[in-house]
C-alpha cells in the first residue's frame, strides 16, 4: 500500500495539547507501518521549521514523530517529503535525522503504473487566474507571492539561518499560529470547480497536454476527489490538523481518501 498525507502543523501554538496532536499523528505512522511500501507527506508536517546554524533544542518537541519516521525507513519503507509553506527551510537536517527523501518542487512519479502528479499546492495557479479576481484579492495575492519569493530566496534563507534560534522561533511560530487561527476561525471551503485554484491548475495542465492519472495536492486543508473530463482525478489530502484524513493507493493503482480515528 502507497499513503499519502499532509498539512498536520506539528507544534502549533493554536493548538490546545500539541503532545496529544503529535501522538495522533504517530499512532496514524505505526498504523502505515503494517503494510506501507511508501509514504508521501505533501509539505506542512510542521507550523514551523527551520534549521539554523546554531544548536535549536526546540527541534526536541519533535522527537516522537521524527523517531516514527527512522523506524519507518529503517524497516525499508521509503517515506518522501515535499516541503510545505510552513518547512521550506530544511537544509539537510530533517533528511539526516528521520531519512527521508526530501523533494522542494512539484513531482512527476509513476506509481502502480498510474502517471502522478504530487506537490504541496501552494504557488500553484493557472497561467491568467489573476485576472479572474476582483483588485483586493489579486494584491493580497501579489503580496503572498512576494512573500513565498522571499522565503525561498537563497540569500534571505542563509541571512535567517544567522538568527540565534530562540529570536528565529519566536517570530516564525508567532506567524504560523496567526495563519493557523485564521484557518480555524474563518476556514475556506471548496470553492467549486471552476473557482478551487489546484482544479484550474490541473485542467491547464490536461488542456497543455499533460496527462496525469492523478494530481495529488495538500495545503487547502479540504478534502477533494474531483474527476476531471479527461479522467484525471484531482485529488486534495485535506489534513491532519482538524479533519485526520489521507489517502491509499493499493497495488493496483486505486486511491481513496481515508480518514483516521485516532485512540486518544
Amino acid at each position: 500500500m502507497t499513503y499519502f498525507l499532509s498539512d498536520a502543523h506539528l507544534g502549533s501554538r493554536a493548538l490546545s495539547d500539541a503532545q496529544a496532536h503529535q501522538a495522533g499523528l504517530v499512532e496514524l505512522l505505526h498504523q502505515m507501518r503494517q503494510d506501507a511500501r511508501e509514504i508521501y507527506i505533501l509539505g506542512d508536517l510542521f507550523d514551523y521549521w527551520f534549521e539554523y546554524l546554531w544548536p535549536d533544542k526546540s527541534k526536541r518537541q519533535y522527537s516522537p514523530v521524527l523517531e516514527a519516521i527512522r523506524q519507518l525507513t529503517d524497516s525499508g519503507i521509503a517515506v518522501h517529503f515535499f516541503i510545505g509553506n510552513h518547512d521550506i527551510w530544511t537544509f539537510g537536517q530533517l533528511a539526516k535525522l528521520t531519512g527521508m527523501t526530501i523533494h522542494r518542487h512539484p513531482e512527476t512519479i509513476i506509481l502502480h503504473g498510474k502517471r502522478c502528479l504530487m506537490a504541496h499546492g501552494d504557488g500553484l495557479v493557472p497561467s491568467d487566474y489573476l485576472k479572474r479576481l476582483p483588485k483586493p484579492v489579486q494584491r493580497k495575492i501579489r503580496k503572498f507571492k512576494w512573500l513565498r519569493a522571499l522565503f525561498h530566496h537563497p540569500i534571505a534563507q542563509a541571512l535567517y539561518r544567522c538568527v540565534p534560534p530562540c529570536v528565529g522561533n519566536a517570530i516564525g511560530y508567532r506567524w504560523a499560529k496567526k495563519s493557523r487561527l485564521r484557518d480555524l476561525n474563518h476556514p475556506c471551503g471548496y470553492k467549486g470547480e471552476d473557482r478551487e485554484e489546484l482544479v484550474l491548475y490541473a485542467k491547464e495542465q490536461e488542456q497543455r497536454g499533460e496527462h496525469y492519472d492523478y494530481y495529488i495536492f495538500g495545503h487547502r486543508h479540504i478534502e477533494l476527489d474531483l474527476m476531471t473530463v479527461t479522467q484525471s482525478r484531482v485529488v486534495i489530502l485535506g489534513d491532519c490538523f482538524r479533519q485526520w484524513t489521507y489517502a491509499q493507493m493499493d497495488d493496483n493503482g486505486n486511491l481513496q481518501l481515508c480518514i483516521h480515528e485516532k485512540n486518544n
